[in-house]
């Protein structure tokens, strides 16, 4: 295997970013490090000329951008999506270092499709973008002022990726297990909550909390395809013999 070759399996994500010159520049950071492939999540501007002349000599990989109306869109068909954050989350997520998870995305991405997942310039990712992403990362820069510029993230990123690809020097384990893709996690949550919904467990004036702490149970452990198979399973065995007994009250998650 080219030890590049993982690379054209890694797409950049950036979610409802605000400025146009950060578009180009994140693209040209992209270039620098041999990553091609952008996707923008309603971007609150369209690529103009600024965004071009940003990006240098990257205007391909611009011009190439895949605009999305939503993070789910631009996560189809991912195996491994690493949310990149400077703020500390209380999520289910241990964060890793923006090393450690270049490493495993270049493992991933030797077989599967990896999305690395930045958010808007002011604000940064939502919890619940975090929360659609099996990873969550930062970078470890000095804590009276860790926020970096948008594109400057991506260019350390980027680095990262391009180091670890040059470290293994083609020898890329390939993952022990094969993963879900982003878009059939997201059945099995929400095959979950219809069944939770049928049962009576699950209220139907408080869903948001429980399936938000259910997200956070399966996110400790990473689902296997397999897994998530035998998941969709049994819940479409359940839904179609029915609850074993008279429905409960209902969880209210207060």
């Amino acid at each position: 295997m080219n030890e590049f070759e993982p690379l054209s399996r890694i797409r950049v994500v950036l979610a409802q970013p605000s400025h146009p010159g950060n578009m180009g520049a994140a693209a040209r950071a992209m270039k620098t490090m041999g990553l091609q492939r952008l996707y923008l999540v309603r971007p609150r501007r369209a690529v103009d000329e600024q965004a071009l002349a940003m990006s240098a000599n990257a205007v391909d990989v611009l011009q190439r951008a895949v605009v999305c109306a939503s993070l789910d869109e631009a996560l189809e068909g991912t195996a491994l999506q690493i949310a990149f954050s400077a703020r500390p989350r209380d999520l289910s997520h241990p964060a890793l270092e923006a090393r450690e998870a270049a490493g495993e995305a270049l493992v991933c991405a030797s077989s599967q499709e990896v999305a690395l997942v930045f958010g808007n310039e002011l604000a940064g990712l939502a919890n619940d973008e975090v929360m659609r992403c099996n990873r969550l990362a930062y970078i470890p820069a000095d804590p009276a002022c860790s926020s970096l510029n948008l594109a400057a993230a991506v260019q350390v990123v980027a680095y990262e990726v391009r180091l670890a690809a040059s470290a293994a020097g083609g020898a890329q384990p390939v993952p022990e297990a094969q993963f879900p893709r982003h878009e059939e996690v997201e059945k099995f949550y929400a095959h979950l909550e219809r069944s939770l919904y049928a049962s009576g467990f699950l209220h139907p004036q408080y869903p948001r909390r429980l399936m938000e702490r259910l997200r956070r149970l399966f996110s400790r452990t990473r689902l296997e395809q397999d897994e998530v198979n035998i998941l969709r399973g049994m819940l479409s065995q359940w839904d179609r013999q029915g609850p074993p007994g008279p429905k409960g009250g209902g969880h209210n998650n207060s």
